[in-house]
Formats: structure tokens, C-alpha cells, sequence
């Protein structure tokens, strides 16, 4: 069987300008970045012939509760998008960009495997169009200005104790979870405690993939808060004066990516937000655009219905006004044996009675999805361990639950192994009205939505908030913010707030030690259980499986 790198050099990739003309995309909305990638500019759905063209249907996938080690969400994404193509369809994925954390961490890349992925994959993993760069420059920048503030003078009157806004470096980096700046003497500044947050989790990767416009980008930045005065007054970006330079950084990063598929499909990528510390899913902007552009848009949610999904409900559809039809929810043999208590080293063994007690989890995420009101097929994505007699027990417990299901072998066969999958998300997007139930409403008071979300999308017995949290929680009642969106930050690798509570748990509760505010996201982040926003590297990075050869081309990036 081919490896991804051998899969990768065996295809003719198209020019961007061809994949951007079956589209419909006129070469004037068209940045070049090299021969297969390119940035669409938002002008486009401004565009007469753009604007009257009827939405297509939006297509979400999500997944059961993953394992550590990725059970093939993108890669299901982008092969389902491919198959509605071969159905003769025009259909766009549109995924996140992959953060360089989990690149050289654990996971290793995020472009999908085997005969669906989008390309060019090392272009993406990597630095890709400077996207992440532009964001981590733009977030460091109110970092400089507030030091800066200080240094002359601080007129704002900001307590130097209570400046929240840490800094950003793409990249896990455990040591920086922590510091102090300022030291060396009065010429470098005040000495204070600071920090770092992995990029993904900035408020401002947030902001560009929630904004509709520069403007809207501009307002978003405008309302940061970075901090309070010692009167206990809130301190944003517009009291510093540097939104509109901040937002003249991202100019070029809110214009949505354009690749494609191995199969010369389009694919948009765009902003990379996670899921578990964040909102979790690619540009409101690309996706609009894409609506406008194909009859299918195929869109991913980070990890599962507890995370990406209901972020994705609860505030990313209700910003941006946006629709699923369908879902898919992604699950794997490997998967459910693993929450059925299977180690990663039995993974290939046939074990039937680790599976079935695994359902549970997967029941638990089918019955999010219906709380949502979305139609969805759950979707096997068969690897090459998994037996027949494994296969049927999956296929015919989801069938017991009245559900649509579908064993995917994309990545080994391509759109080929994706059609009964596509044509029953066809036929499901074609029978539902849109309407969605969101789990909470955002005028209920920040505790109450906490605890809507706890324990009706995770099963929650009860929510325990910190003394800490109480007090995030009256103070930023107290400035106005209570009728913002939760966007709650917990482990994905369970249900609960612990890793270890693999399956459904039962009777736990989830512990919010820390409420943060991100203003102009317009959500607040409950901190759940011991969820980092800095996280770390595995004893055996993936980076140490990264080499470049004399000839430029990059290997182990898979």
C-alpha cells in the first residue's frame, strides 16, 4: 500500500487559476500566493452575479470523542466533499489551518491522508499564505503598545496586577506559560508577570474568523480588553488607539485561502482557531464565500459534538447566520474500542466486547446531534486493523438507534470510497428545514449557561465554579458582558473536564477554575479542569520525524 508522500508525488496538480474558474471566480479577486495556492478576496460576494446566487447546502462534520492520536476527521472531510463532486455536484471543504503546535507535537499534520487530502501539504502545514504570522504579529503588537503605555507614563491609569492579554507564539512551548518581562533596568520597561497562549487560542485568530468585514474586523479589535485600571475599569484596545493598525496587519490574512483536493477539487482554508480553548472551525467569511460558489459546502468542527459541534451551533451559526442541512458524525472502530477501555497497542486486535461498551460514547454524541435538530449519518472511517465482524457492529448498533450510517474508506480508495456516504448526506440535506435548537440563549446570566451546556451536552451531574471563577464571573457582570456567548475550554478527550474519564462518564462534574473574557470575540471562556491554552510537547515530538532533503523537498510531514 502507498504511503501519503508516495500518494502526494503520484498526482498532477491543477493551477489555482484553473480550480478558481470552475467556480466561477473572476482572475480580478484573485491574490497569487505561488501556482497552487491563492487568497479570494471578500469583494467577491459584493459582486452582482455573486450576490443574487442562492446558498448551498452546509454540510458540518463532527466526531465522537477522539483519541490522542486523530481518527481521520479532515481526511472524511475532504473525501466526502470529493465524492458529492463525483456525484456531480460542486461542493467546496473548507477546513481550519493547521496550527505548527500540534504539527511538531503529537499529531503531526492536518491535510487529511492517504487519497483525501488537500495539497500542497507541506505549504499548508507550515507557514502557508503567513496567516498565523500575520495574527501572532498583530496580537504581540497590543502587547508592545501596552508595555509601552506603561513605560510613559501609563496615563490610562492601567493596574500593572491586572493586565490579562498574554502574548502568542505558534508553537507548543511549555516553558512560556509563565514569565516575567521588563527586566534590566527602567530603559526596558516595568517588571511584571506575562505569559504566552499558542496562537490559536488569541482572541485575535477568533476575531478574524468571526468578522464579516473590515469593519466589523476593526469594531472586534476596537472592544479587547486587555486589562482594567486600579478603579477597576475595563481597558481596551480602543483606549490605546491602535485598532485600525492592529487590523491593517490582518488585511491581507482575511482574505480566505484557495487550494485543492488530490482530486482537483476546491478547498478553502482559512483561520485556525482550536476547538478545545476556542470556537474551533475555519472563516464565517470562507464559508459564506463557498455557499455562494458550490451547490455542497463541507465544513469541520474541531474534535466532537461537545466541543466544535456545539460551538459551532451555539455561536458560529448564530453570528453568522449560518445553517448546517446535515452533519456527519465521524467515528472509527479503533475509536470506540479505545473508549471501551482498549490501549494503543491492542488497537488492531479484534476485541467486540471493548467495542460495544464504546457505543456508549457514540450514543451520547448521536443524541447531541438531535438536541442540535440536525439530520446526520454517522460515518465509519475504516482502517486498514478493523475487521468485518467489527465493522457489522457498529453498522448495525447505529441502525438499532434509527440512524443513517456509512463504513468510509476514503483514504485508501479516494471519492470512490466515499459515495454511499455522500449520497445519503444528499438526501438527508434535501429533507430538513435548517432550523436549529441552540442549547442556551444568550441573554441568561453567564452560571446558567455554563450549566445548560455542561450538562446537556457533556452529561454533566453538576457544575462546580472556583472561588476565582465566581469572582471573573460577578466582575464581568458588573461591566456589561453577561449576555455574550460561553465558549468553554475543556479537554477533548472526554466528555468531563478529565482526560482519564474515557466512554460517557457518569455523574461527574465540570470544573471552572477561571472565566475569561474575550470581548470582542464576543464570548466568555470558562476554564474547565486543567485544559492549557499553552500546551506542551510529548516526550517524542513529531518534530523529530521532520527532515528536509538536498533538494528542498520536505519529508515525515504526515
Amino acid at each position: 500500500m502507498k504511503n501519503d508522500e508516495d500518494i502526494v508525488k503520484s498526482v498532477k496538480l491543477l493551477s489555482v487559476d484553473h480550480v478558481a474558474a470552475r467556480l466561477g471566480i473572476d482572475s480580478r479577486y484573485i491574490t497569487h500566493c505561488g501556482d497552487f495556492k491563492a487568497k479570494i478576496n471578500p469583494k467577491i460576494l459584493d459582486s452582482e452575479e455573486i450576490r443574487e446566487k442562492k446558498d448551498g447546502n452546509l454540510i458540518l462534520v463532527t466526531a465522537t470523542t477522539p483519541t490522542p492520536y486523530g481518527e481521520g476527521k479532515t481526511t472524511v472531510s475532504i473525501g466526502l466533499s470529493d465524492a458529492i463532486n463525483k456525484l456531480g455536484y460542486k461542493s467546496i471543504v473548507t477546513l481550519r489551518e493547521p496550527s505548527m503546535g500540534p504539527v511538531f507535537g503529537i499529531k503531526g499534520g492536518a491535510t487529511g491522508g492517504g487519497y483525501a487530502q488537500v495539497v500542497p501539504m507541506e505549504d499548508i502545514n507550515l507557514h502557508f499564505t503567513g496567516d498565523f504570522h500575520a495574527v501572532t504579529i498583530a496580537h504581540n503588537l497590543i502587547s508592545a503598545i501596552i508595555d509601552n503605555h506603561l513605560q510613559h507614563g501609563n496615563e490610562i491609569g492601567m493596574d500593572i496586577r491586572e493586565i490579562t492579554w498574554k502574548r502568542v507564539v505558534d508553537l507548543n512551548d511549555r516553558a512560556l506559560r509563565k514569565i516575567v518581562v521588563g527586566l534590566g533596568g527602567s530603559s526596558n520597561g516595568f517588571p511584571r508577570e506575562d505569559g504566552f497562549d499558542i496562537t490559536p487560542a488569541s482572541e485575535i485568530m477568533a476575531i478574524l474568523g468571526l468578522s464579516m468585514s473590515y469593519t466589523d474586523l476593526k469594531e472586534r479589535i476596537s472592544k479587547i480588553v486587555v486589562g482594567y485600571t486600579k478603579s477597576g475599569v475595563p481597558v481596551r484596545v480602543s483606549d490605546l488607539k491602535v485598532q485600525g493598525a492592529v487590523a491593517a496587519l490582518l488585511r491581507d490574512a482575511f482574505k480566505p485561502n484557495m487550494v485543492q483536493s488530490l482530486e482537483n477539487n476546491p478547498a478553502f482554508i482559512h483561520t485556525g482557531p482550536f476547538a478545545n480553548i476556542a470556537h474551533g472551525t475555519n472563516s464565517i467569511i470562507a464559508t459564506k464565500m463557498a455557499l455562494k460558489l458550490a451547490d455542497f459546502v463541507v465544513t469541520e468542527a474541531g474534535f466532537g459534538t461537545d466541543l466544535g459541534g456545539e460551538k459551532y451551533v451555539d455561536i458560529v451559526s448564530r453570528i453568522g447566520n449560518l445553517r448546517p442541512k446535515a452533519a456527519v458524525l465521524v467515528t472509527s472502530v479503533r475509536a470506540l474500542k479505545y473508549h471501551g477501555g482498549v490501549k494503543r497497542q491492542d488497537f488492531e486486535v479484534e476485541n467486540i466486547g471493548a467495542l460495544r461498551k464504546g457505543f456508549e460514547n457514540l450514543d451520547k454524541h448521536m443524541e447531541n446531534l438531535d438536541f442540535f435538530n440536525i439530520p446526520f449519518v454517522v460515518a465509519v472511517n475504516r482502517f486498514p486493523s478493523d475487521t468485518e465482524k467489527e465493522l457489522d457492529e457498529v453498522v448495525k448498533h447505529v441502525v438499532s438507534k434509527g440512524k443513517e450510517v456509512s463504513v468510509v474508506e476514503v483514504w485508501s480508495e479516494g471519492s470512490e470510497g466515499g459515495l454511499d456516504l455522500a449520497r445519503k448526506i444528499v438526501n438527508a440535506a434535501e429533507k430538513t428545514n435548517g432550523n436549529l435548537n441552540y442549547v442556551y440563549d444568550p441573554s441568561e446570566p453567564v452560571r446558567e449557561k455554563i450549566e445548560k451546556v455542561a450538562r446537556n451536552i457533556y452529561g454533566a451531574k453538576e457544575v462546580i465554579v472556583d472561588r476565582d471563577a465566581e469572582r471573573d464571573i460577578k466582575n464581568l457582570e458588573k461591566h456589561g458582558f453577561e449576555n455574550l456567548f460561553v465558549c468553554i475550554a475543556k479537554t477533548q478527550l472526554s466528555l468531563s473536564g478529565d482526560p482519564r474519564l474515557i466512554g460517557r462518564p457518569a455523574d461527574f462534574s465540570i470544573h471552572i477554575r477561571e472565566v475569561r473574557l474575550s470581548a470582542g470575540a464576543g464570548f466568555v471562556v470558562p476554564i474547565a479542569g486543567e485544559i492549557m491554552t499553552m500546551p506542551g510537547l510529548p516526550k517524542v515530538p513529531t518534530a523529530e520525524s521532520i527532515d528536509i532533503t538536498e533538494d528542498g523537498r520536505i519529508t515525515g510531514l504526515f
